[in-house]
């Protein structure tokens, strides 16, 4: 269980970040086709899991701008962006930001969020994940990640896509 703040209070999670050297855990996540999608599904690429509670608040829409507009130079990667929202709901948020360059993953009827260590487990917002960041090589094995201390704050961008670009 790691403990992180919302606004300032503690919050808790159900685990912990997958740990860097290992290989990542599989997931099956929903895509806007409502099609399930797996790790597999981004084999031999960089892959940048962009963990958020939910699109439909500010500080995720940022970092959901912000990987979208880094993610087009990323040779062979791909950012993931991992939320609870519904898949309907990722794809309305993609097409008002003009957001083409991101995957919106939805972890409706996935077990993501607690494979991850990422599920919030008290507070209001129980059973939301946690904001973090995964960064997995071609080969599947995690090389970089942050969980947000406070969960209203954006995470460490550079230093994220410094290691997606380390990656050889």
């Amino acid at each position: 269980m790691a403990t992180i703040k919302f606004q300032g209070k503690p919050v808790n999670t159900c685990g912990e970040l997958p740990a860097v050297g290992s290989k990542a855990p599989d997931f099956t996540l929903v895509n806007g086709k409502l099609a399930e999608v797996s790790l597999a599904s981004y084999s031999g690429k960089k892959k940048c899991l962009n963990i958020v509670p939910s699109l439909d608040t500010p500080t995720c829409a940022a970092s959901a701008r912000k990987f979208n507009q880094k993610a087009a130079s990323l040779e062979n990667g791909v950012v993931l962006v991992v939320s609870a929202d519904l898949p309907f709901a990722q794809a309305r948020f993609c097409q008002m930001e003009g957001a083409r360059d991101i995957v919106p993953l939805s972890t409706f009827r996935s077990s993501f969020a607690r494979d991850y260590g990422v599920e919030l487990v008290d507070s209001v917002l129980a059973g939301l994940t946690a904001r973090a960041i995964v960064i997995i090589d071609e080969e599947d094995r995690v090389v970089y990640t942050e969980l947000v201390p406070e969960l209203a704050d954006e995470p460490d961008y550079e230093s994220a896509l410094a290691a997606m670009h380390e990656i050889d």
